[in-house]
């Protein structure tokens, strides 16, 4: 539903229907900021953050939580024929790859999305795999 997703998607010519689940993480009151500022500021939260899935000192969304969300969006899909392009967001991204490969919460930050990258999963109609990450759109 962000613009930017919503203009992305233009771009390349979608015919695309916003999805909630789809939605950029929460970042509560720390949206809209740089980490660097944020650190500044509240240098424990953001350390309580990083370091644990479960914590939203900012009072959005934590990680698991966003995790949680993006499986359950692919768990609804799973079974579905056909394609579908998801435009979002990198931390939305790097939570279905995590859904995917059953991957541990310190992964989280070890996934690079790059801007206007793809990442393709598959599935058989009863999992996901993890086809491809990382090239850009062209």
């Amino acid at each position: 539903p962000a613009l930017c997703a919503r203009q992305t998607a233009a771009a390349l010519n979608l015919d695309a229907t916003a999805h909630s689940a789809l939605r950029d993480c929460g970042y509560g009151r720390w949206a809209g900021r740089t980490l660097a500022d944020v650190q500044a500021e509240e240098p424990d939260a953001v350390a309580a953050w990083l370091a644990d899935p479960a914590a939203a000192p900012h009072g959005g969304e934590s990680r698991s939580a966003l995790v949680a969300r993006a499986a359950a969006w692919l768990r609804e899909r799973v079974a579905e024929s056909g394609r579908t392009v998801a435009v979002t967001h990198p931390a939305v991204i790097r939570a279905a790859v995590m859904a995917v490969l059953d991957a541990p919460a310190a992964a989280f930050w070890r996934i690079d999305v790059e801007p206007l990258s793809v990442t393709e999963l598959r599935s058989d109609g009863t999992r996901w795999a993890l086809r491809a990450a990382g090239p850009r759109a062209t």
